[in-house]
């Protein structure tokens, strides 16, 4: 961190505040771990704090520490409003578009407090007072390791605060094998590891917890994979009755689209899931190489993300969006 952004937030915390955490909408592992991890750093250095995410989070991630704190705007809105308002400080973690936050937005551009932005995410908006913004890391939750590294508070990380954050690295990270895992984020695990952080329990409660109904969804994923070699792209279609009949459950088909890209000689993936109750088709992009989902997913998605990992949604039927991706790859023949 620069010396500077360190000297603004350490000023910031010098006296007691009323400290919200916000995480962005359909919370993953980093923003969990991100917004959990500096709750419980605050409150060690005697300051309030208090998580507010703008809906639910999938089940793998309930064995986390503190995740009985959390506030759900949707089923918690007047207690979640309540303490948004009275917020002399509020921290956003993980995103950097207020639009990331549904429902929650118009509360928090309604806000007085002093807004202070980690992400990790390209073209971040400028609505923060303090923004801590760096493309080059792997995950927000090394970012949130960094802030308490640069505030010398090394000994407020208990096992607790290393769990949640090792837990965000190592899934924005895609378990240390995405371009964004750096030596230094090595070295943050290690010292999470030392500070209590238990890699073989966390691994297994993440990825070996998997439901049968999971299980057999991915099985019907994998059927709908088609993979077009001209383009070296593949795509993975899951409509609302296949999910339906699956049971599907938030958080189900995470990392289903890294099936895609694991296809010899593809180096684009995409997984489009339809969504009735929002009327939309879900989007979830990746890739290797230089090739930038986050600017495709901006261009056509209303999304965005990183050079090799993003998201975006299509308003159009999941038919009429596979027919309109179809029509856009020729587009980018020459750089795939």
């Amino acid at each position: 961190m620069k010396t500077a952004l360190t000297s603004e937030i350490k000023e910031l915390l010098s006296t007691p505040k009323n400290c919200v955490i916000v995480g962005h909408k359909n919370p993953d592992g980093d923003a969990v771990g991100s917004c959990l991890g500096l709750d419980l750093f605050l409150k060690s250095i005697g300051q309030k704090s208090q998580v507010v995410m703008p809906n639910d989070f999938p089940d793998f991630l309930k064995w986390l520490p503190s995740t009985d704190t959390i506030l759900n705007f949707e089923k918690q809105n007047i207690q979640s409003v309540k303490v948004l308002e009275n917020a002399d400080v509020i921290f956003t973690l993980d995103f950097n578009s207020l639009s990331r936050v549904a429902t929650m937005q118009e509360t928090l551009e309604k806000s007085n407090a002093c807004f202070v932005m980690i992400d990790h995410h390209q073209k971040p908006d400028t609505y923060a007072q303090i923004t801590y913004s760096d493309t080059t890391m792997g995950s927000t939750c090394e970012m949130v390791y960094h802030v308490i590294d640069a505030l010398e508070g090394q000994q407020h990380i208990t096992p607790q605060i290393a769990t949640l954050l090792y837990t965000g690295i190592m899934t924005d990270t895609g378990s240390f094998r995405f371009p964004s895992t750096t030596a230094l984020t090595h070295r943050v695990t290690a010292a999470l590891i030392e500070y209590g952080a238990n890699n073989a329990e966390i691994h297994q409660n993440v990825y070996d917890t998997n439901s049968k109904s999971r299980i057999k969804l991915l099985g019907v994923a994998l059927e709908n994979l088609v993979v077009l070699q001209e383009y070296h792209t593949a795509y993975i279609t899951l409509s609302q009755k296949e999910l339906d009949e699956n049971n599907f459950k938030k958080g189900d088909t995470e990392g289903f689209v890294n099936y895609a890209l694991s296809v010899m000689g593809v180096v684009f993936a995409v997984i489009f899931i339809e969504n009735k109750q929002e009327n939309i088709v879900k989007i979830s992009l990746r890739s290797k190489g230089d090739f930038s989902v986050n600017e495709f997913s901006r261009t056509h998605y209303n999304g965005g993300g990183h050079t090799n990992a993003a998201g975006g949604r299509s308003l159009l039927s999941l038919e009429k969006t596979v027919t309109q991706f179809m029509s856009i790859l020729p587009n980018y023949k020459n750089q795939l």
